[in-house]
């Protein structure tokens, strides 16, 4: 059975499917005993759908508040 440490090395080809049967099997095999990447799994998952939405082309208002918000945070 696949670690923790390979299921991580593996999690991006998981979800494009691009594994084997063999190491896909193996991936659900971890999954499926393991609460802590199925989580991770999630989460990178979500990742990939709010990136998916994001836009092409860079949006100047959202570049700006982006640097406002970096600018406070590294004030406080």
């Amino acid at each position: 059975m696949l670690s923790c440490k390979e299921l991580v090395a593996h999690s991006s080809d998981y979800l494009d499917g691009q594994l084997r049967l063999r190491e896909r099997i193996s991936v659900r095999t971890h999954l499926a005993v393991c609460s802590h990447c199925r989580r991770f799994i999630r989460q990178l998952r979500l990742s990939q759908a709010v990136l998916r939405q994001l836009p092409d082309e860079a949006i100047p208002e959202l570049d700006a508040l982006a640097e406002k918000l970096a600018r406070q945070r590294r004030q406080s």
